[in-house]
């Protein structure tokens, strides 16, 4: 069957934090984009973590081997996630900015002055600071802009950025200010066409659709467990043979090969089994609502899940989203930026962000935050973005993200809540 109300019902209650009230009211969390709640598995197996397997790894003592095998299972979930070609290609880490930066660094050795990097304005800055690091190498940096009307990447500009000097190509799957999918898959063929490596930035699309890194053939891929419904913690995947190949700096004990040499230190151990539960209960998601997602993928196993699972997760979310979206431009005095056509919404992911005329920002997410709606607004570390759109001076904007989780009511009851704002 599919992911509907009664479904969502019975999933909501399986997130403790969603069940709150605050002074006699439900909590409304709005802030999926921001870091999703956590599900119940992953609070259990980082507490079954905890209490019988609390170790440093490579012991020979049977805490340190339950450590290991729970590594190792949580590189497999992720593997399939990703569906990448072996665990060895997932690499764990505090953060999807932590590993980009160790990334960027260690194809920064490889650089030379006069090689460049194309990067987009639509990124989030933890997919453009990395990289602008390494103009102190003596690399360019170039951006590829985006249309502040529609949200959508200039794939012409992409196209005319990309050369023979380019050596690294930065883009996200989804814009976590606007919403927006880009067209990945186009941008690595033009990229690849110059033998150029390509750094895919999934953090905003994970929670949102499947991922087949084997299907795009992307270079790298990061994302962070915290907005899938996991712990805080980020995952990173390259194809092996480049892992292999690149120098990361590490200390001497630290194995040689990947994903060992790009986790040096002690690793967040109970972080990464919270990981491995949220893949399983992604996966979970589709046994119980992939209906013909499942029955028609050609994948076997947690793959066949996950696949199922994201794929209900998808439709239903365009169904909130198209509801929130119709609600808002029925406001006066609200814009939304980004994609506005109901027809288009299969090029998004269900996050929004607005303005209220006359109000700021922040004003507009205390007035919610006093009904227990849970919104952010300012520029998220979409810094270029909301350059673009010529609102960091004015406080940035409101952004919503819808989930899984969410429900028409929450939507409805945000409507009107902010309909009584606009015109009070």
């Amino acid at each position: 069957m599919a992911l509907d109300a009664k479904g969502v019902r019975k999933i909501r209650a399986e997130f403790p934090a969603l069940m709150e009230s605050v002074n006699g009211k439900p909590v409304i969390f709005f802030d999926g984009p921001g870091g999703t709640q956590v599900h119940r598995s992953v609070i259990e197996a980082m507490n079954r973590y905890f209490a019988s397997a609390n170790s440093n790894h490579g012991g020979a003592y049977l805490y340190s081997r339950r450590t290991d095998e729970a590594v190792h299972a949580a590189r497999s979930a992720m593997a399939d996630f990703f569906n990448a070609a072996r665990p060895e290609e997932i690499v764990f880490g505090p953060n999807m900015t932590t590993l980009t930066f160790r990334i960027s660094e260690a194809l920064g050795a490889r650089l030379k002055p006069g090689d460049e990097i194309v990067v987009t304005r639509l990124d989030h800055d933890g997919n453009v600071a990395p990289w602008l690091a390494l103009e102190s190498r003596g690399v360019t940096v170039r951006y590829v802009d985006f249309d502040p009307g529609t949200g959508n990447l200039n794939m012409d500009d992409m196209e005319r950025a990309i050369n023979r000097r380019t050596k690294v190509v930065a883009v996200g799957y989804a814009s976590n200010a606007l919403g927006t999918i880009n067209d990945v898959q186009t941008i690595i063929s033009m990229a690849h066409a110059f033998d150029a490596w390509v750094y895919v930035d999934a953090v905003h699309y994970a929670p949102h659709g499947p991922i087949d890194v084997k299907e795009l053939g992307c270079d790298f891929l990061a994302c962070s467990a915290y907005k899938f419904f996991g712990p805080h913690l980020g995952v990173l995947y390259g194809r092996y043979e480049l892992l292999d190949a690149l120098p990361p700096r590490k200390v001497r004990p630290a194995g040689d090969a990947p994903p060992d040499k790009f986790e040096t230190g002690t690793n967040n151990f109970e972080a990464i089994c919270g990981a491995a539960a949220a893949v399983d209960y992604l996966a979970s998601v589709g046994k119980q609502f992939g209906g013909e997602y499942g029955r028609n993928s050609p994948c076997v196993g947690r793959r066949r899940e996950l696949k199922a699972g994201m794929s209900a997760i998808r439709e239903y979310e365009k169904t909130l989203g198209q509801a929130l979206l119709v609600g808002l431009m029925k406001i006066p005095g609200v814009k939304v930026y980004g994609i506005t056509q109901e027809e288009k919404l299969d090029q998004r992911v269900p996050t929004f962000s607005f303005t209220v005329k006359g109000l700021h920002p922040r004003e507009v997410a205390k007035s919610l935050d006093r009904e227990n709606i849970f919104v952010w607004d300012g520029h998220f570390y979409a810094v270029e973005a909301i350059e673009r759109l010529g609102l960091m001076g004015q406080g940035g904007v409101v952004r919503i993200g819808l989930y899984h989780y969410n429900t028409m009511e929450e939507v409805r009851v945000f409507l009107e809540e902010l309909t009584r704002i606009q015109g009070s």
